[in-house]
Order: C-alpha cells, then structure tokens, then sequence
C-alpha cells in the first residue's frame, strides 16, 4: 500500500528536520520547501497528499501559496504558524485551508491532525443509499464525489465535501454544531465552532443562489445547521 506523502513548507530548518523526522517515525513519506515559490513547484511536480504551511517566509507566504493552491487544487493544508491570532486562523481557513496549528506545538497533536485531515482527504465512509442526491439546481454524485451547481462543477475541498455530503445525508434534520464537528472533524474538534462556521460559509459562496439568504444550508440558532431540500 502507498503510504502518504506530506510536503513541509518552513524556513526554518529546524522546524522542518523535526516535523520530518515524526512523520517518517509514523510512515510517512515527506518533502520539502523553505519557501512558498518553492512549495507551489514542488506541489505541482509531486501532487503530494497533504502540505504542511508556515505562513511568515520570504519570496512568497503562506496566504499567498494558500490562495494559488486554491485555484486549481483542493489538496489538504495544514496551517503551522507561530501566529496565533484568531484573525489569522480564521483568514487561513477562509483562504482554504483545512486546520490551522499554533507554534510551538506539541507532537501528539500535530500528527492526530495529520491523521485527521488524511481521513476526511479519503472520505468520511459513510455510504449512501441512492448514488446521487438533486435539490434545484445542486446535485452530488457520491460515487464520483462531484458536486454541481445548475450543471457546472464546482470543486470541493475534501472537507468541504465531507461537510455537505453529511448535511446532505441528513436532509431536513438539524444537525448540532457538536455533532458536525464530531463527524467531520474529529473529537479533538469539538471546541473549535469556528471551523464550522467558516466551512459553512464556504459552501454558502460555492453553493447558493444568494449565499446571504441561504436556500439550502440553514443556521438552526443556537444549535446548528439544516440541509433543506
């Protein structure tokens, strides 16, 4: 079987020998770039599974590789950054990434996100009964997980997509914010309601009509959201 590939985007060496060191420990395979130029080159040369990002280096940033990488890929990011502002977290969550790590940090919850973001990469398992769902003018295909808007694809991070499919999955039942974030995410993110929010959003600019007055995904106050068909 192929084991991951995870690509390590830091200036500092240090950073990068020790992250690589714990994921090779943990069978994965690994590259890296000490700049953003470099990573979007390495990106496109080996399409790895995973891209670990700091986001303060020279040539090219982190929010700068985060927003090119979203044009055309929906490989999972991981955000590693000594800058711990919830402004900034929730800009790189904004930009497309997928879970966002304060420096410094420790190794066990570096690699249960890693684990993390590779699972919902693969798909959360959950098997529908019909191979497609159609309300209006969305459709998802679960067998191709390709979704599309009044028959234009629109591309999907695997979270992204993994969010929708169990919202969808659950059509006209609310769904807690604890138990979406269970779900998609994993226990470890049950504290992290911003997440939700953002990849919610997310949808809303990919999937509505009118994403200010949301048709499909609807805020249950207080409580969480509803996928109405």
């Amino acid at each position: 079987m192929r084991r991951p590939c995870i690509l390590i985007v830091d200036d500092d060496p240090a950073i990068i020998k020790f992250v690589r060191a714990n994921l090779k420990a943990e069978g994965y395979e690994t590259l890296a770039a000490m700049d953003g130029a470099g990573a979007l080159e390495v990106v496109e040369r080996e399409l790895p599974d995973l891209v670990i990002l700091d986001l303060m280096m020279p040539r090219v940033d982190g929010f700068e590789v985060l927003r090119r990488l979203r044009e055309w890929s929906p490989i999972p990011i991981i955000v590693l950054s000594a800058r711990g502002d919830v402004r900034d977290k929730v800009k790189c969550l904004d930009s497309g990434a997928d879970d966002y790590i304060s420096k410094p940090f420790g190794v066990g919850e570096l690699l249960s996100r890693v684990r993390a973001v590779l699972r919902r990469a693969q798909g959360v398992g959950t098997v529908s009964v019909s191979p497609s769902f159609t309300s209006g003018d969305l459709e998802v295909n679960f067998g191709q997980r390709r979704v599309t808007v009044a028959g234009h694809e629109v591309r999907l991070t695997p979270t992204e997509y993994n969010l929708l499919q169990e919202l969808v999955f659950n059509t006209n039942k609310v769904l807690t914010y604890t138990h979406l974030l269970h779900k998609i995410w994993g226990p470890e993110y049950q504290d992290e309601r911003e997440y939700l929010h953002v990849f919610i959003a997310r949808l809303r600019a990919r999937l509505e009509p009118d994403p200010a007055n949301p048709r499909y995904i609807i805020t249950v106050p207080g409580v969480g959201y509803q996928f109405k068909s």
